[in-house]
């Protein structure tokens, strides 16, 4: 297909400098004002091997991660920050890999989790089309039809009440496990020698006394710095992973845009409209603070908190054992891109019993003294969107000097005919 060809020989530089958030798709109108225009063609979907390859971009795996090779603190051992074997499209902190993928489109609403996915074996180069296939044996689908998220306030903000999640587009979303991502900071800190104190009621947390043989108490963090750090951590995860996509827009030749202005309450199922039951995410409503607090959709996506977990020490054992455990990135079993997989893999730090004591420890205080975990940040965090479009290039042509798309824009529809 011209279309395919086209996107995997597309100038990155050419990908980056012609991005740009191109909302007017086949179907859209805008009723009034300097740039009024309705579209005179019918809403069309994504071709489906455009979309898979637009999904894939985002969210998918792209071979083996490579491991942190030294810390003066651990040597001879080597560092055991990630917990992810395999390495997706995007960035993520230390390694944690603590998002996965939800996507919707007129057929219904879809999950694809890669952050476990182990590599394709290779011989060298890309068999795209294994690749692809790989992705899209992954997909779990969660329910017939679009994802409804009503075009109106406070669902929707204003400005995109009119271009978003319009039939015919693809709109794909991280979401992260924000629990997990600050229960492997607290094990980043135990193992480097310090924790966090309570700064919100300014007193240490108790117990972490008997530590003292290898915790240095004066450099503990202040807990709330730490839950910052974890939603700064996920945020950029999944704001890189949503450029990722933006970037291959480019290159198939979509209209689309990467954006926030949805809400995420909405979103994951807290609407409070029966008719609006978005994802279906548990979630409670805690007293003293106005906003839902999620924890996970049963069976699906359930971050390290209870009840998806009997306790914070179980949390705490799983995200261990995601480290260590069969298919984890120190599984001597495993493959990878080393010479001799085994030597490395069994060559890291263990986490040993009283690390894992002292992070339960500080998990329980905060999940006790808060009544959720983390204390300030949300469990479940959902923030930022990418949604793709056949774009209409009718309205740039009336509205905009040339240049307003790319040539890939303009080809679209012969090359993915």
């Amino acid at each position: 297909m011209r279309g395919l060809v086209e996107a995997a020989s597309f100038p990155l530089i050419e990908a980056i400098h012609g991005r740009r958030s191109r909302r007017f798709a086949k179907g859209a109108s805008i009723p009034a004002g300097p740039l009024a225009f309705t579209s005179r063609h019918a809403p069309a979907p994504l071709d489906p091997l455009e979309q898979m390859l637009l999904i894939a971009t985002t969210a998918g795996n792209t071979g083996w991660a490579e491991l942190f090779a030294h810390h003066p603190g651990y040597a001879p051992r080597m560092p055991n920050y990630t917990t992810a074997a395999g390495g997706r499209s995007f960035p993520s902190s230390a390694g944690f890999n603590t998002s996965e993928f939800f996507f919707t489109d007129d057929t219904g609403v879809y999950f694809l989790p890669t952050r476990g996915m182990s590599p394709l074996p290779s011989s060298g180069g890309t068999d795209l089309r294994a690749w692809l296939d790989a992705h899209r044996a992954r997909i779990v689908k969660l329910a017939e039809g679009r994802l409804n998220i009503p075009a109106e306030m406070p669902h929707m903000e204003g400005h995109n009440t009119w271009c978003a999640n319009v039939p015919g587009s693809t709109l794909v979303f991280p979401v992260a496990d924000l629990a997990q991502h600050v229960i492997l900071l607290l094990l980043y800190l135990v193992q480097n020698g310090t924790g966090i104190y309570d700064n919100v009621n300014r007193r240490q947390i108790p117990g972490l006394e008997r530590y003292a043989h290898r915790m240095n108490l004066e450099a503990a963090y202040p807990m709330t710095f730490l839950e910052q750090t974890a939603l700064t951590d996920v945020s950029v995860e999944m704001g890189t992973a949503c450029y990722a996509g933006a970037l291959m827009l480019q290159a198939l030749g979509l209209g689309g845009w990467l954006y926030t202005g949805l809400n995420p309450f909405t979103v994951l199922g807290a609407s409070g409209d029966p008719a609006v039951p978005g994802l279906g995410f548990r979630f409670e409503m805690l007293e003293g603070n106005p906003l839902p607090h999620f924890t996970g959709l049963p069976g699906v996506f359930e971050a390290h908190v209870p009840p998806h977990h009997a306790s914070m020490r179980s949390a705490v054992e799983a995200a261990v054992a995601r480290k260590f455990g069969a298919g984890g990135p120190f599984d001597p079993k495993l493959g990878g891109p080393y010479r001799e997989n085994a030597v490395v893999r069994s060559g890291a730090a263990a986490i040993d019993a009283e690390a894992v004591e002292i992070t339960t420890l500080m998990a329980q205080y905060v999940f006790e003294t808060f009544g959720r975990f983390p204390a300030t940040v949300p469990a479940v965090f959902l923030k930022t969107y990418l949604q793709a479009h056949r774009l209409d290039t009718d309205f740039y042509d009336r509205h905009f000097a040339p240049g307003a798309y790319l040539r890939t824009h303009a080809e679209h529809d012969r090359n993915w005919s």
